[in-house]
C-alpha cells in the first residue's frame, strides 16, 4: 500500500513513522508512507496557504490552489488513483470497520486540515471522504491522519508478527477485549483464573467471548445495540 499525506507539518509525523509497526511495514516494504509540505504548492515568497473567509467571520481559510495543486501532483505520481481522504471534526467517525475496508485499497492521499477548515470547493471536487477521530477539536488534521495510518498499516498482510492478533483486538468483532493475563500465577495475592490455566481451549475461547461481553455491556453498551435499519 502507498500512502501519501498532504499536511502544513509533515515533520510531526517523522517519529512515529520511524518506530514501531510503522517502522517494521515500512522496512518490509509493505506499506510507503510519503509526507508532502502542502505550502511546496504555493507560488508567492511568502507560501501562503490561506486566506480570509468570503463572508466574515473569525481564522483564516486554506486556499484552493495550493491544496488543489498537491493533490492532483501527489496523484500523478502513481499510475493508480488514490482514495483521497480528508481529516476533519465533521467528518464520519472512523471506526475499526472502516480501517479493515481502507486497507483493502492499493492507495490512500489523507489530507491534513489546518485553520478554520479548507475551501469547500476542495471538499466537492477532490475530495471523496472525510474522516474524524472523535468529538473533538486539534491543531491540525496531521495527527489524526497519524492515527489512521496507524490503523490500517497494521491490518495489511505481513505486517503484525502474529496474524490473529488484529482480529482477536477490540473492535474486530464489535467487542471490546477482555482480560489478558500472563506470568507469574499470583501476584499480591491477585490469581490468573483458573480457566485460564486448565488446557481446556474450548472452555478459555467461552470464557473469553463472555468476558469481552461483559466488559463491552459495562463500558460500551453502544457496540451492543443493534443499528436502526
Amino acid at each position: 500500500m502507498t500512502i501519501d499525506v498532504l499536511s502544513l507539518f509533515p515533520e510531526m509525523m517523522e517519529s512515529p513513522l520511524q518506530a514501531s509497526i510503522l517502522h517494521r511495514a515500512q522496512a518490509s516494504g509493505k506499506a510507503a508512507i510519503r509526507r508532502h509540505n502542502i505550502r511546496d504548492y504555493t507560488h508567492d515568497k511568502h507560501r501562503t496557504v490561506d486566506d480570509r473567509p468570503y463572508g466574515g467571520g473569525p481564522g483564516m481559510v486554506m486556499m484552493c490552489e495550493p491544496l488543489v495543486e498537491a493533490i492532483e501532483t501527489v496523484q500523478a505520481m502513481e499510475p493508480a488513483p488514490a482514495h483521497v481522504i480528508f481529516m476533519t471534526p465533521e467528518g464520519t467517525p472512523f471506526t475499526q470497520a472502516r480501517a479493515q475496508a481502507l486497507s483493502r485499497l492499493p492507495r490512500l492521499l489523507i489530507l491534513s486540515g489546518h485553520y478554520e477548515g479548507i475551501d469547500e470547493r476542495v471538499r466537492q471536487g477532490w475530495v471523496h471522504e472525510e474522516l474524524s477521530i472523535g468529538d473533538y477539536v486539534l491543531t491540525n488534521g496531521t495527527l489524526p491522519a497519524l492515527v489512521v495510518i496507524d490503523a490500517v498499516v497494521r491490518l495489511l498482510p505481513g505486517v503484525l508478527g502474529n496474524e490473529d492478533s488484529a482480529g482477536s483486538e477490540s473492535f474486530s468483532s464489535e467487542l471490546l477485549e477482555g482480560p489478558q493475563y500472563t506470568r507469574p500465577v499470583e501476584f499480591r495475592g491477585r490469581r490468573v483464573p483458573d480457566i485460564l490455566l486448565s488446557g481446556n481451549h474450548a472452555a478459555i475461547s467461552a470464557w473469553r467471548h463472555e468476558q469481552a461481553r461483559t466488559r463491552t455491556r459495562q463500558r460500551r453498551q453502544d457496540l451492543l445495540t443493534p443499528s436502526p435499519s
